[in-house]
């Protein structure tokens, strides 16, 4: 507890103070002319074994062959190398969502969809990540999925583990996971078919003016 006290107050804290922005000459709009698209962030958000990794997948696909420079982040995936000091306790929840959301915005600013697959169990913390997107280039999907429907689908043993007690402070068992209020898409992967669920999200991007085909 004492050492997530003290990550907690270093978060909120900028310690090198004497540090500026440089502007480049090229800028998000140069990018994304050259591009032939904007960068915008897709966030797929639910309970593990909801389904947010494999739509991610096959999101990235129907957008790569419409032509888009696209991106996975990948909760697993990174806490392989950046986020890998970081365990599942609310103030290292708090932090990884953190980074991620920052890696999201340098994505956006290269011109780059980037379709992040996270639990991110904490509206505060989504909020956050959603602020860091001033132009509305941030699109939530809430993968919805009855937890005993994850649990049955369990693809990696994690529900059986945590209700031995093997995993702690797993969410949707032995920690919450606050569902979004308004999300731009809202999925229920216990009803409809991986096609299904992306022939939404690509409905959806082409209405609001994301994408063009």
């Amino acid at each position: 507890m004492r050492g997530d006290a003290r990550r907690a107050r270093n978060m909120t804290i900028q310690k090198a103070t004497h540090v500026y922005w440089h502007q480049g000459a090229i800028t998000r709009n140069d990018r994304e002319r050259l591009n032939g698209h904007p960068g915008f962030t897709i966030w797929f958000t639910g309970l593990s074994g909801s389904g947010k990794s494999t739509l991610a997948v096959a999101s990235e696909e129907a957008l790569y062959e419409r032509g888009f420079h696209t991106y996975i982040l990948d909760g697993d995936n990174v806490r392989h190398g950046l986020n890998k000091d970081l365990g599942f306790s609310p103030t290292d929840r708090e932090e990884n969502i953190r980074r991620l959301g920052e890696v999201a915005k340098i994505l956006r600013d290269c011109a780059i969809v980037n379709l992040v697959a996270f639990i991110s169990p904490y509206r505060k913390d989504r909020r956050m990540a959603r602020s860091l997107s001033e132009d509305g280039s941030f699109v939530e999907v809430f993968v919805d999925c009855p937890v005993e429907v994850c649990e049955k689908r369990d693809p990696k043993g994690a529900y059986q583990k945590a209700r031995q007690g093997i995993i702690k402070s797993f969410t949707g068992i032995s920690a919450p996971y606050e569902p979004p209020e308004k999300p731009e898409i809202h999925l229920r992967t216990d009803q409809l078919s991986v096609g299904e669920c992306v022939h939404q999200v690509m409905s959806y991007l082409k209405t609001n003016q994301y994408i063009s085909c």
